[in-house]
């Protein structure tokens, strides 16, 4: 696995005339766990953003090595598609596999991606962030939707990219039971 990690410092984010974070420095190795906890509308999904490149911070720097793969509430995943056809698309830019039976995706293949669940659409966009082959993974709410059993496998996926040298910065209002995680509270970053 190519090397990655992230390193924010300072971040702050204002969203209108409101800062909902300052401060807030996070350094991600390989091999690590993060989860972004918080309450809703704290400013954990800015902050996915931010680490992806996707929003600027209203103040501080972040720099990050390796490919990143990201997996918010926009399903890249398009509804119109049956989920092979969806997930095949991805796999031609990314080349780097297809996990459908990790994520119990094989019946599911032929049908168009609107007609999934969310828990199912949820369990694809994790099929997708695996298959990337991208070393760092931003995965904003990536349990909401998941019964007990598949969040225990997104879980354990998790856990297995990290073990081969991956990275992973979770946001979630939710606990995880993940054996190496590291917590930031971001409401210690709240003015």
């Amino acid at each position: 696995m190519q090397e990655c990690g992230l390193v924010a410092t300072d971040i702050a984010c204002r969203r209108g005339d409101r800062i909902l974070f300052r401060a807030l420095s996070l350094d991600v190795k390989a091999g690590e766990i993060v989860h972004l906890a918080g309450a809703n509308g704290i400013g954990k999904s800015s902050l996915i953003r931010i680490l992806a490149g996707l929003l600027r911070p209203f103040a501080g720097t972040v720099e990050r090595r390796g490919a990143i793969a990201l997996s918010d509430e926009r399903l890249a995943l398009d509804g119109h598609l049956p989920l092979e056809d969806a997930l095949r698309f991805w796999d031609r830019i990314d080349r780097a596999g297809r996990p459908e039976a990790e994520f119990g995706l094989d019946d599911l293949l032929d049908v168009p991606v609107r007609y999934l669940s969310t828990g199912q659409r949820k369990r694809a966009a994790l099929a997708r962030v695996a298959a990337s082959g991208a070393p760092l993974w931003l995965l904003d709410e990536p349990l909401n939707g998941l019964d007990v059993h598949w969040s225990e496998r997104a879980q354990e996926a998790i856990e297995a990219h990290c073990a081969r040298g991956g990275a992973v910065v979770i946001a979630s209002h939710q606990p995880l039971a993940l054996e190496r995680v590291r917590t930031l509270a971001i409401r210690n970053f709240q003015p």
